[in-house]
């Protein structure tokens, strides 16, 4: 069936023939025609009766931009401390590869630094291209790289890692070779084939938080391997595998806890703590657990901080 324009006073009236409690129409007026019908419906399938279109008894319309702003805010959260990694993991890139191949960019992206794996030598020779390409580009554009290339005659890679994306610099790090991986994953206090997993993931959620799409039930193709906070939480199994915490956004709370200082980690937790008991107390229609529950959260989700 073809879709077409509504009004807002024709949304309005979608959503009270879809069960939905309209508190205050001027209100939900100025909502949808500054967030978006189909952005807010987004967020619908929580509070909807099974097999049904229609809203489960008791929603209200503030209840659902409840959820919204929710999803918003948790999303300003996790994308605010994946900065903060990837920060992090283009210094140590930078500065591990600088110090063993050279600052120039015909020392650092020469072929022979990265692995010699058959299977990944077609990748090692497109993100090379990438990673020129991006000299290329920024060398007239951006300051750093222009200072850099009008004073000195090249661009350090410790320059250049500022204009790559963070999905270059992911993919970066999964051709290196073993030795280079071992003492990045070293620093990060975890293995390569873990950093490696969750590159990935981060990479995913960074792209999720950047678009604004919905983030609270996302799920990822890529799972995190079993961890130690699984176990400790004693997160509960289902046919030998954790219910939780595997490709949900608990998975992306794991993540933080591996990768990212106790302070800045603790700081993250009451953050994302406060915003769910700011929910709690706007949403009556159905159970906190609920959403919890969509995030793949366990209900003990806070004891992570001490673990």
């Amino acid at each position: 069936m073809e879709k077409i324009f509504k009004t807002i006073d024709e949304q309005v009236q979608i959503l009270k023939d879809k069960n939905l409690i309209i508190e205050d129409i001027d209100y939900t007026k100025d909502v949808l025609l500054r967030d978006n019908y189909f952005f807010l419906m987004g967020y619908r399938a929580i509070f909807m009766r099974p097999k049904e279109n229609k809203f489960i008894s008791g929603v209200t319309f503030n209840e659902l931009y409840a959820l919204f702003i929710f999803d918003r805010n948790f999303r300003n959260i996790i994308l605010k401390n994946i900065l903060v990694i990837e920060n992090q993991l283009k210094s140590i890139i930078s500065y591990q590869l600088s110090k063993k191949y050279g600052y120039k960019e015909k020392d650092y992206l020469n072929v022979k630094n990265f692995t010699s794996d058959r299977t990944k030598i077609r990748r090692v020779k497109d993100l090379i291209d990438k990673m020129k390409r991006q000299i290329r580009i920024n060398s007239a554009t951006h300051n750093a790289t222009m200072h850099y290339l009008t004073h000195y005659g090249y661009i350090p890679l410790w320059v250049l890692v500022k204009v790559l994306s963070f999905g270059i610099v992911c993919e970066l790090y999964t051709i290196l070779k073993d030795e280079d991986q071992d003492s990045i994953a070293e620093i990060f206090g975890t293995t390569p084939e873990m950093l490696s997993d969750i590159l990935i993931i981060l990479s995913n959620y960074r792209n999720l938080c950047a678009h604004e799409d919905i983030v609270y039930e996302h799920r990822t193709e890529r799972i995190i391997p079993d961890t130690k906070y699984h176990e400790l939480l004693n997160i509960p199994k289902m046919d030998g595998e954790y219910i939780y915490g595997k490709n949900d956004l608990f998975s992306v709370i794991i993540i933080f806890k591996i990768l990212l200082s106790k302070k800045d980690f603790r700081l993250m937790m009451k953050e994302i703590e406060y915003e769910i008991e700011l929910l709690d107390g706007k949403v009556d229609s159905i159970q906190i657990n609920k959403v919890l529950d969509r995030m793949g959260f366990p209900e003990n989700y806070i004891e992570i901080i001490g673990r």
